[in-house]
């Protein structure tokens, strides 16, 4: 996928959020005439500052995350200090997640500072060099700054369902019951479709940490490979423990994960004709996207598997 192109889709993406948000507020206010937006958004910004500074000790509690011993994580950590290095950045506090569920997420607030943390499922899956193809993605996450993009992205789908829920139970008059609970109901729908471009834009960020990891691998077409396999890896160990009964319990935090659990058993079928997940991985280049298959993307907090491993080939093409 070319970066630019990809930059470009995130802005507009965004200005389409916010350009969105501000025409609806406009046409609420002139409606009622009488509402005061100022004192909800701010209600709404403070609930989500509240929850940005917090989240990290609340992830950290529900999934046993500790930070990693510097003697018994001494290849990771030169791993991370290598990778951070070449990307000009400061390096994360590297932490560890006691479950089976092969995963990484980067995560951090002005109290925590930036971290990265990998789980024991990941580490007991995937190679040294898939591992920091993965730690790549994650210093994307940091280095693009996504936990705060995405947080000022939510804001505004959380307006207008507060907004929403407001205008429904409002006390007004008789005369104007049938405006308010019409402006309720356009909030809500709204609120919908502010969230699928929101979820659109959580896609995109994650190609652009994939593009990232590739950026800061030894060459781009290596970094690629090794970010492939390690996906394929995920999804199909993923989709094996879900299978056996284990309750992944990620909840509202899927997309701070660099795969999606809840879409794994979808994926790995996508990947059930492989041998294994080394050069094999290419044949998924040829699979089509099914309609099935885009609208499941579009509810989605990351891209189809199959999307992502052709963008990541791009990389490995000559030229």
């Amino acid at each position: 996928m070319n970066v630019w192109k990809l930059r470009m889709a995130m802005l507009s993406t965004l200005a389409l959020i916010i350009g969105f948000s501000t025409l609806l507020v406009t046409v609420i206010l002139s409606v009622t005439g009488t509402f005061s937006i100022t004192s909800l958004l701010f209600f709404v910004i403070l609930i989500n500052l509240i929850q940005w500074l917090v989240a990290p000790y609340v992830i950290e509690s529900l999934y046993g995350v500790k930070e990693a011993d510097p003697g018994k994580y001494r290849e990771l950590y030169s791993i991370l200090e290598k990778l951070s290095f070449k990307a000009r950045m400061r390096k994360p506090k590297l932490m560890i997640a006691e479950t089976p569920i092969p995963n990484a997420f980067a995560y951090g607030s002005p109290l925590s500072g930036p971290r990265v943390a990998v789980t024991r499922g990941l580490l007991n899956t995937l190679s040294a060099e898939e591992i920091e193809a993965v730690l790549g993605h994650e210093l994307g996450h940091l280095k693009h700054r996504d936990v705060q993009l995405m947080m000022f992205a939510s804001v505004l789908p959380s307006l207008f369902y507060i907004l929403s829920r407001y205008f429904l139970f409002a006390g007004y008059d008789e005369e104007r019951r049938g405006d308010v609970v019409a402006i309720s109901l356009i909030s809500l729908a709204a609120y919908y479709i502010l969230s699928l471009f929101t979820l659109y834009l959580s896609r995109l960020r994650e190609y652009y940490a994939d593009h990232f990891s590739v950026q800061v691998a030894p060459n781009p077409a290596e970094g690629a490979r090794r970010l492939m396999n390690a996906l394929a890896k995920i999804v199909t160990s993923t989709s094996r423990l879900k299978s056996s009964g284990l309750k992944l319990g990620v909840m509202g935090f899927k997309e701070l994960l660099i795969a999606d659990p809840d879409s794994a058993e979808v994926e790995a079928a996508a990947l059930s004709s492989l041998r294994g997940v080394g050069e094999d991985v290419r044949r998924l280049l040829n699979k089509k996207i099914t309609f099935s298959d885009r609208l499941m993307e579009m509810f989605s907090t990351h891209p189809n598997i199959v999307n992502r491993l052709k963008a990541l080939s791009e990389y490995m093409s000559p030229g």
